[in-house]
């Protein structure tokens, strides 16, 4: 690293986004005859996968109640789709199966699928939702769901195998990928352009920078030099409100339940689809059948010989604390303030025991090892892809981002001059123009 004083493009952050954007820039800039992969490198102040991409669960769906958030994903899907061995992608499906407070937004993310062409089927009523699961799973029992929507495509991937297999085609391109070097700061000229980047081993001179910095979005939206809060229009009345904090962390929940994965094959002995359920019914705990909550909650869940066993998690919760107080570092697992407790394990699998029987009675399997982590969320909880001072595109993903392969690809393409409109939403200026996102009725911030 210390001979490393230039490189005309350099990649913070050896995650997904960034992973994925020197991969993709290398074929681009060869493509456009601008350059090759020997014009980049990333950067990572520890190794391949170490954020949020490396414990990341690894779901991948297109269910979103918001259009642009559904139109990028089904680009992201097809790029997991191009090579599903290299990125340890199981195309296996993906089913929201909601209760009547959901309906109407998930009969409207059906009929938006329908007009983007991705293929998905709708069920709608108590009796026809119950069939069509039970005939999935003989032992399905979830109360209270009024729709269900399976999507064909999607599924789950395996984070530190997909992540390698994204390092290999960008190694193969060319493109060096530096572990163990920590950014400091970024140097401007008078103009306010990135001139170089600032390390903790030495200055890198660069012609243009990628942050994809994953859960320390703040941390480097404060070298940046970038507000701390932001204006927000209201997009119904005009108003315009100030002093917005820029950033929020909320602190993800998923565990294991160390069961044989095949546990949770259909009834024809296949692997099934990943099962997300949000409802309103009661949830009551497994163990000793005390009320867990009669308010709206979420979990996820899919068979994973990765984890071993069944893994998945539940709706997460903001961090209470300024931004500027919450460590985030040591990350995930190592961080002892925010991995997952006893409240989550009893809440997740009497969730799993509420839609499926065979789940019950399995509280004692749950595997009780260090799981969770924290995200970095924007002000509307949807990502930010946009370019500072000139030379710095900033991919900062408010926590979608393991599933979003597609975005360093997009990403790429429009440093070269080649601009998609799936971006276009994504921007900085939508907050102060009020050209915000929908609000689904989802208990989870990212739906």
């Amino acid at each position: 690293m210390s001979t490393i004083k230039q490189s005309p493009y350099i990649i913070v952050g050896a995650g997904i986004h960034g992973l994925s954007t020197a991969y993709h820039l290398a074929q681009t800039l060869k493509a456009c005859g601008k350059g090759t992969g020997k014009d980049i490198i990333v950067i990572d102040k520890s190794e391949i996968g170490s954020g949020a991409s490396g414990i990341a669960c690894g779901v991948i769906r297109n269910n979103y109640f918001q259009p642009a958030m559904r139109e990028l994903m089904a680009h992201s899907v097809a790029v997991w789709e191009t090579d599903p061995e290299a990125f340890s992608y199981h195309p296996v499906g993906y089913m929201q199966i909601s209760c009547e407070s959901m309906h109407e937004d998930v009969a409207s993310i059906y009929n938006q699928q329908k007009a983007i062409d991705y293929k998905s089927t709708f069920i709608e009523g108590h009796r026809d939702c119950n069939n069509y699961m039970l005939n999935i799973f003989h032992d399905w029992q979830a109360q209270g769901i009024t729709s269900v929507l399976h999507e064909e495509s999607g599924g789950y991937a395996n984070n530190k195998k997909s992540l390698q297999g994204l390092a290999t085609k960008a190694e193969f391109e060319g493109v060096r990928i530096i572990s163990g070097v920590t950014v400091t700061g970024f140097s401007r000229d008078n103009h306010g352009t990135i001139k170089s980047v600032e390390t903790d081993v030495g200055d890198i001179h660069c012609d243009y920078v990628v942050v994809a910095p994953g859960p320390w979005a703040k941390q480097m939206w404060d070298m940046l030099e970038m507000p701390d809060t932001i204006s927000i229009k209201n997009p119904d009345t005009g108003i315009i409100s100030q002093d917005i904090p820029m950033w929020v962390y909320w602190s993800l929940q998923e565990g294991t339940l160390g069961v044989d994965p095949k546990l949770q094959q259909t009834n024809d002995g296949k692997m099934p689809p990943v099962i997300h359920v949000d409802t309103d019914e009661p949830l009551y705990s497994d163990a000793d059948g005390s009320l867990i909550t009669d308010k709206m909650w979420g979990i996820y869940y899919k068979p994973d010989f990765n984890f071993g066993g069944i893994q998945g998690g539940a709706a997460p919760f903001i961090v209470d604390k300024k931004a500027d107080s919450v460590a985030v570092d040591p990350y995930g697992p190592e961080s002892p303030e925010f991995i997952v407790g006893n409240d989550f394990s009893t809440m997740w699998v009497s969730a799993l025991a509420h839609c499926q029987k065979r789940f019950s009675g399995t509280m004692a399997q749950y595997k009780n090892e260090p799981s969770g982590g924290i995200g970095a969320f924007t002000p509307d909880s949807f990502p930010v892809f946009d370019v500072f001072h000139d030379n710095c595109y900033m991919i900062a993903d408010s926590n979608h981002g393991y599933k979003m392969i597609g975005v360093g690809k997009l990403v790429a393409e429009d440093i070269c001059g080649q601009s998609s409109s799936l971006l276009q939403p994504f921007r900085f200026s939508r907050y102060i123009q009020g050209r915000l996102h929908p609000v689904s009725n989802s208990p989870f911030p990212w739906s």
